[in-house]
């Protein structure tokens, strides 16, 4: 596995739609592993391929729950439900932050690294992250559905000590 560069905003990679994945095989394998690996090395929830300049519809997604860590290949959102307003950030634009409205509960189908499909049903943060990142496979950012956009509060000693 290896630490990918995160390409960064206003990079054009970012704004281009992803190819659909057809062959399932090492190459794939070994984006999916180091997707993970980057997106855990700079402390993010998601990253899509196109952010590690892959125009391929791969994404991998881990909020801290129990769903752990989610590969999906060509995913697709079937079913939208619901509002939520909340804060978003950005690997690809660091500094900033938006507050973006997303559907609050989807269904969402893909396929896992092997080509099997694989359906999931979320809400509220991770519904959030997982529409996130497929904006990216469809060349959207964050800044683009904002309804205002600020600058990402750093953490400060208190947060890091817990009090």
């Amino acid at each position: 596995m290896s630490i990918r560069l995160i390409v960064k905003h206003p990079d054009e990679v970012l704004r281009e739609r992803a190819q659909e994945v057809t062959k399932f095989n090492a190459n794939l394998h070994k984006l999916l592993d180091d997707m993970a690996e980057t997106m855990y090395d700079a402390d993010g929830v998601g990253l899509a391929a196109p952010q590690v300049g892959i125009l391929k519809r791969v994404i991998v997604v881990d909020v801290g729950d129990e769903h752990e860590l989610i590969e999906m290949v060509n995913p697709e959102i079937i079913l939208k439900e619901g509002e939520q307003l909340g804060p978003e950030g950005c690997l690809s634009i660091p500094g900033l932050q938006g507050d973006v409205r997303r559907s609050n509960r989807i269904i969402i189908r893909g396929q896992d690294r092997n080509g099997k499909p694989i359906q999931y049903e979320t809400t509220e943060f991770l519904s959030r992250a997982f529409q996130h990142e497929i904006d990216h496979l469809n060349g959207v950012l964050f800044i683009d559905m904002a309804e205002s956009v600020y600058e990402a509060r750093k953490p400060t000693e208190q947060d890091q000590d817990g009090e």
